[in-house]
């Protein structure tokens, strides 16, 4: 429970809506939530705020989004996560919103050519870079990376990444399964112990707004199908619908050819927010702007009820026999993916000596820390330069 006065959900909104503004970096946004929460106005003690750490790296979904989220239902239940949620994600879709309509009218002048010929070049580093960040931390065990390959490989033969993440938590689920732990004694703060009434009714409205869409616009129902069942496999954060969605929209769907879908993620790396919000650049260069609200709705609704459903029950959950396996197979699996779209992404890209020595900058850059705004910036601004 909030260890001092409770705000309203309108302060909830407001608050997150301000740092939402500034929320660039992705995951590292955790502990401007963290200083934000638990020390500057102390609405969570820091061990339930490091519950949700748990919790939401264990869940699909963007993970700052998902502590954004969190850290509402902890002080006003289901009213402030949608507060929080929304409040944190806005300016993210605003911008790119802006962005994917400026991107519509204009990508054949000149100077936005030469602009993206470098923004390609820096999307295959910054995948590549999310692709070893992820393989090191679960490089440690060899099996591991045999899940990894495996899926990177299936990938390669066209099998859908559904399947293949199905599959690697399943696997996972048999090769990894610890032993079963009771779970710990007592509630946890604010554990109500099962599904509030409100998400109930949230998740019947969603899917008769789905249901509305399919006899209203076959388009938009196609997208926000697709972008639920993204979103609901997206475990190990935002990175990792990266490769659903391109699976998706330039595999399967058509909607999108490789080199545009590597223009939106390079725009999603200049808005604040999860790179995940790319799926608004989709929606709008599908079908507008109802494609973009229909997508973005679509890409964070699925994750944030899994966060408010599974909340109460998660000690239950981490300590059932085959949960962990599962999720170390399933986050196995996106490295494989990620690394298969690496690969992809610098197949496409026209190399030359420039393009080299400039992705092998904006690798050494992100090894070195650097804050991906300034990386992004910069990098643009060269990229007219000389790339003209």
């Amino acid at each position: 429970m909030p260890c001092c006065e409770v705000p309203s959900a309108a302060a909830i909104f407001g608050s997150f809506l301000r740092l939402g503004i500034t929320a660039f970096g992705g995951p590292a946004m955790i502990a401007h939530i963290r200083e934000m929460s638990v020390r500057r106005n102390r609405w969570l003690t820091e061990e339930t705020f490091k519950n949700g750490v748990v919790i939401c790296q264990s869940v699909p979904g963007a993970t700052a989004m998902q502590m954004a989220a969190y850290v509402g239902l902890r002080m006003r239940g289901v009213r402030g996560a949608v507060a929080s949620y929304a409040g944190f994600g806005l300016p993210a879709f605003l911008l790119m919103l802006t962005l994917a309509v400026f991107y519509s009218g204009s990508r054949e002048m000149p100077l936005v050519v030469s602009l993206f010929r470098g923004l390609q070049v820096m999307v295959v580093a910054i995948v590549a870079n999310a692709t070893f960040t992820f393989g090191w931390d679960i490089g440690k065990k060899p099996l591991n990376l045999v899940l990894s390959a495996v899926a990177a490989a299936l990938f390669g033969l066209g099998v859908s990444p559904f399947a293949v993440i199905v599959g690697a938590a399943i696997a996972g689920g048999l090769m990894f399964k610890d032993p079963a732990t009771p779970p710990p004694s007592g509630k946890k703060e604010g554990d109500a112990g099962h599904v509030p009434r409100s998400i109930v009714i949230f998740v019947i409205l969603a899917f008769a707004v789905v249901a509305g869409l399919y006899v209203a616009d076959g388009k938009l129902y196609h997208l926000a199908a697709l972008m639920l069942r993204i979103d609901l496999f997206a475990f190990g954060g935002g990175y990792a619908s990266l490769p659903l969605m391109f699976h998706e929209i330039v595999n399967v769907k058509g909607w999108l050819d490789g080199k545009t879908f590597m223009d939106g993620i390079a725009l999603g790396q200049v808005t604040p927010g999860p790179i995940v919000i790319t799926a608004t650049f989709v929606g709008y260069l599908v079908r507008g702007f109802p494609g973009a609200l229909v997508a973005t709705l679509a890409i964070f609704t699925p994750s944030f009820v899994v966060l408010v459903a599974a909340t109460p029950f998660f000690d239950r959950l981490k300590s059932a026999k085959y949960f962990s396996g599962a999720t170390r197979g399933v986050l196995a699996s996106f490295v494989g993916l990620l690394f298969y779209m690496t690969v992809r992404f610098a197949a496409a890209v026209p190399w030359d000596a420039v393009k080299v020595l400039f992705g092998i900058a904006v690798i050494v850059a992100l090894v070195r820390k650097v804050n991906i705004l300034p990386i992004v910036l910069i990098g643009s601004a060269l990229s007219i330069v000389i790339f003209r």
